[in-house]
């Protein structure tokens, strides 16, 4: 499969002066270990994959001497394979199970900086906030990986030509042939289903698949719940699950603001900020933070107190609510298609490197995300239809005069009267705005 995350690894592959090993953070199944191995069959010689969560002999050899030439004659002997500068890419998966063989990074950034060493782990950023967990701060270049966006999607279901001119139209603004807009909305709506995992794509465009991808996103979902009984503290377990099974509850609600009494009566943040916290840095959820300021810097103004969850991948959204393509589309569900694509601006906005913040004056003007683009801070506002009247961004726009506003929804693209309209699945462009 395509994938975008392939260009950074290129570059630190080419790279000479300064290298330092590669950590790939990122949540289970979006795709490290397959794209980590590409690498290495496509362009090196050799490959030495260690996997410390599958192999817990490996991990013992860490315990002694992590000097970079002692850990490459232990890779040596161990795999009866030759560790060639330039030449052979050393794969570290899984590492958060070893935490020497993440502490070795660091001699590897100082004393052999002439080898390839790629590492990755899917509970990575729940591992380095352990108490104690030693992190080779400033020693490693780091890299996050996300589910594959729409654009990737297209790829992978051989439209790269309707991403292609979905781009173009985006750059010169011009609205697309009713046809092809058409097109692209349907697509739309069956990654909104589909999502972006791979495992779920590439049953989704297989003539013959071993599962179907609606088993593969329930899968996922029950290995993300298996996560949180075998990483997290016993004690904490019941609360990382009752905080993530809340969710559906808290996106329902006319205000998402994350209510904590949605997990519980009576349920407090003292009680489950830290299990919220597990759930980010497992890159499970992506957190929108509430603004009260539409000014620069956003982070500033940033109140800690009130914020919004949204899942990682839209196919978890809809294995976790039973929502398929059929229900999506009805009549009936036009409250659930907002849902939905709030959750999926997020998505895209989080893989585009956006950090997620959202404006509220006064709990009676919202706007959805709030954007920094150079200088500026552009709200966007989303919309689920055609039907694009938005009181909140007319209250934003006064308020704090905005170069433009964006407005993502179901209609083609357009400027008109300083709104920009962005269609549904032309979000994936919205990463060449600066």
């Amino acid at each position: 499969m395509r994938r975008k995350i392939l260009s950074g690894l290129l570059k630190w592959r080419k790279m000479t002066a300064g290298r330092m090993p590669l950590l790939i953070y990122g949540a289970r199944q979006v795709g490290k270990t397959y794209m980590m191995k590409r690498l290495g069959a496509e362009y090196f010689r050799n490959t030495i994959y260690v996997n410390f969560e599958a192999d817990e002999i490996i991990s013992d050899f860490f315990q002694t001497d992590i000097h970079a030439d002692a850990v490459v004659g232990i890779l040596e002997k161990y795999y009866h394979q030759p560790v060639i500068p330039d030449e052979t890419l050393i794969i570290f998966d899984e590492i958060q199970m070893c935490e020497r063989a993440l502490a070795s990074l660091k001699y590897f950034a100082e004393e052999a900086p002439e080898y390839h060493v790629i590492a990755a782990g899917s509970l990575l950023g729940v591992a380095v906030n352990r108490e104690g967990y030693s992190f080779p701060v400033g020693k490693v270049q780091m890299l996050t990986m996300y589910p594959m966006d729409f654009e990737e999607y297209l790829w992978a279901k051989g439209k790269g030509m309707l991403a292609d001119t979905i781009r173009e139209h985006f750059s010169d603004n011009r609205q697309m042939q009713e046809m092809l807009h058409q097109e692209a909305l349907q697509e739309y709506y069956h990654y909104c289903i589909v999502g972006g995992m791979p495992a779920a794509v590439l049953s989704d465009t297989s003539e013959h698949p071993t599962l179907m991808q609606d088993e593969i996103r329930q899968m996922i979902l029950d290995s993300y719940v298996a996560d949180m009984a075998k990483y997290a503290q016993a004690g904490d377990t019941v609360k990382i699950y009752a905080a993530y099974d809340s969710l559906p509850v808290q996106l329902a609600k006319d205000s998402k603001k994350f209510q904590y009494k949605l997990i519980k009566q009576g349920a407090r943040a003292s009680q489950y900020g830290d299990s919220i916290d597990w759930l980010i840095k497992a890159g499970i959820v992506y957190k929108c933070t509430r603004c009260s300021q539409g000014y620069l810097p956003s982070a500033a103004y940033q109140d800690l107190t009130a914020f919004k969850l949204y899942y990682s991948d839209m196919g978890l959204l809809s294995a976790r609510t039973g929502m398929t393509l059929k229900r999506l589309l009805g009549n009936e569900s036009e409250f659930f298609r907002g849902i939905f694509t709030e959750n999926y601006v997020a998505c895209a906005l989080k893989s585009q490197g956006h950090e997620l913040f959202y404006w509220e004056s006064d709990g009676i003007s919202e706007v959805d995300f709030l954007l920094t683009l150079g200088e500026h801070v552009i709200p966007v506002e989303c919309k689920a239809g055609e039907h694009v009247k938005a009181k909140s961004l007319m209250v934003y726009r006064e308020k704090y005069h905005p170069e433009y506003v964006i407005r993502i929804s179901g209609k083609n693209f357009g400027m008109a009267d300083g709104i920009k309209s962005v269609p549904l699945y032309a979000v994936f462009c919205m990463e060449s705005l600066v």
